[in-house]
Parts: C-alpha cells; structure tokens; sequence
C-alpha cells in the first residue's frame, strides 16, 4: 500500500475510532464514518472489503494497541505498581475529561452493546482487554504480587468501572476513589 492509501486507511480507522468510542457500534454508521472522514464510500471498502465490521474491528485492535503502548511506556517509567496504576487512571482520566466527557475507554462500549450478540467484535474487545490485562499481570509478577493475573483482572475492572461512573456522573471522583482502592488493594498483604 502507497503513502497515500496508508493515509486513508488511517483517516477511516482514525474517524472510526473515534465515532465507536463516543456512540458505539451504533453511533458509527459507515454514512457517519464517510462524512466524518471525508473519504469517498469506494475507498471505505477498498481498504475494508468486510464492511462495517472489518473496520471496527480493525479500529478496536487499534485503539487497543495504542492505550496498551502507553500503559507500557508508564510501566517502564513507574517506580512500582502503585505508580502505574496511579499513572494509567490518571491517562484515562485526563483522556475522558479533556474529550468533554466522550472517551473513556475506547473499547468499553462496543464491548457493552454487543459482547452477547456478536462473536466477532466480542473475541476483538476480549482480545484487547486481555493484552491489557497481561501488561498489568506482568508488572505485578515483577513486582512479588501474589496471584498477579486474578488481581490483574481486579484492578482493571475497577478502572474499567471508575471510568464508566465518571463519565456517567462527569466527574472524576470516581477514578480518584478508584486509584485509592487500588493502592490499597496493591498494598494490603
């Protein structure tokens, strides 16, 4: 693929991410994803032959990739797991705020809509959580935490739900508390 077709496969996936984060699977309709980019619709099935959900799910892996490179870019910086827990509620937190309130976790709603409904989008959104999951499990075994997957999954459902009540309330209260509890749950033997 040329420098130009790169860029538009990037506009597309750039648009849709953006349009699933805020609305959803719902709220990203390709007429939507076409006006929001400015991509003509032919382009739109070149670079995604599979329609709509090729280009979520490729939007999906995406996003996820890019919150898991800067959960490991805190990782590598964070004296502890504490420092990077603290550091990953703090991104997302900055993340949802400065969005107005619109982007939280960039696969959290798609994942709410159709986990029960959609196989494909389902195993994506597991996939993503799952690398996340793997990153934190990681820092944890590192750092002596016993049953470092089991609060792994812990500690990213409590963000996960911090992040879901902030937006809801639109107030970051509910991240502050989480990464307390967190540090807690981190510290507590």
């Amino acid at each position: 693929m040329g420098r130009k077709g790169a860029q538009t496969r990037g506009r597309l996936l750039d648009t849709t991410q953006q349009l699933i984060e805020a609305g959803g699977y719902f709220g990203a309709g390709l007429n939507q994803v076409i006006a929001a980019s400015g991509m003509p619709r032919g382009s739109l099935y070149f670079h995604f032959p599979g329609g709509k959900d090729e280009l979520v799910a490729e939007a999906l892996r995406r996003a996820g990739r890019e919150i898991a490179a800067a959960v490991d870019g805190l990782a590598a910086t964070a004296p502890d797991t504490t420092a990077l827990l603290t550091g990953m509620i703090t991104l997302l937190g900055d993340r949802l705020e400065v969005s107005g309130w619109r982007k939280g976790c960039p696969v959290a709603t798609v994942a709410l809509e159709l986990a029960a409904t959609h196989d494909v989008l389902q195993q994506v959104c597991a996939e993503v959580y799952a690398s996340w999951e793997r990153i934190l499990a990681d820092r944890l075994a590192a750092d002596g935490h016993p049953d470092a997957d089991d609060t792994a999954t812990t500690v990213l459902a409590l963000i996960e739900g911090a992040l879901l009540l902030a937006r809801a309330r639109r107030d970051r209260r509910p991240l502050d508390a989480a990464a307390r509890r967190a540090t807690l749950l981190l510290t507590t033997p």
